[in-house]
């Protein structure tokens, strides 16, 4: 079973302390790779910067829409796990939350037209953790820990309507106090011991 997780710096494992990529022991999509064990194939498809709506000029291309449908070309997906819109929220942006969520519905309406005919794999979104307004973040984010809750409202109803499972981890799976937005180690852990119930859960109701 392959199980792709498709998603920014938070999915690509970028630690709040030193800024560098988390090791396969310490990320969540390579952690929930080692709790799955034989039987399972969970491809990383984590990128900083990458977004729902924007391209940001300083990182290039990042649109998630444009690397999505490479993945799903490259392989046989059962699980897809969706982890954007936090770097939508940039101040710069001026994004609503409506424009947001509005990306999100298109995202899985392009992945349902990917599968058109076929069997479509099961979406989970996972909700942007939340946002700390500190230190180099203050400015870039500014404003958005207000739109957190009103953007999970906004991603539960799309994935409502699509029939996908949205995941809100912003209860007990936080980013780093001081640094503001990446996951700690802990939370990476937690991720993934959250999603690896999710998944086991729903095989045993099939």
């Amino acid at each position: 079973m392959n199980i792709l997780c498709f998603g920014d710096s938070n999915t690509y494992g970028i630690s709040p302390v030193d800024g560098k990529r988390f090791n396969d022991n310490e990320r969540w999509p390579s952690l929930l790779g080692i709790k799955l064990g034989a039987g399972y194939q969970v491809i990383e498809a984590g990128q900083p910067n990458r977004t729902l709506t924007n391209e940001p000029p300083f990182s290039g291309d990042k649109l998630g829409a444009k690397y999505l449908e490479p993945y799903l070309r490259a392989y046989h997906v059962d699980t897809l796990i969706i982890q954007l819109g936090t770097n939508d929220l940039k101040r710069r942006f001026a994004l609503s939350v409506a424009d947001i969520a509005n990306a999100l519905d298109t995202l899985i309406i392009e992945i349902k037209n990917h599968y058109l005919h076929r069997e479509l794999p099961k979406i989970v979104v996972l909700s942007p953790p939340k946002i700390y307004e500190v230190g180099a973040y203050q400015s870039i984010y500014a404003g958005a820990s207000a739109k957190i809750p009103v953007l999970l409202d906004a991603f539960s109803k799309v994935c409502g309507h699509h029939g996908c499972v949205f995941l809100d981890i912003t209860e007990n799976i936080a980013p780093c106090k001081k640094e503001g937005l990446h996951l700690t180690d802990e939370s990476h852990k937690q991720l993934a011991h959250k999603l690896h119930y999710l998944l086991c859960e729903q095989k045993s109701h099939r």
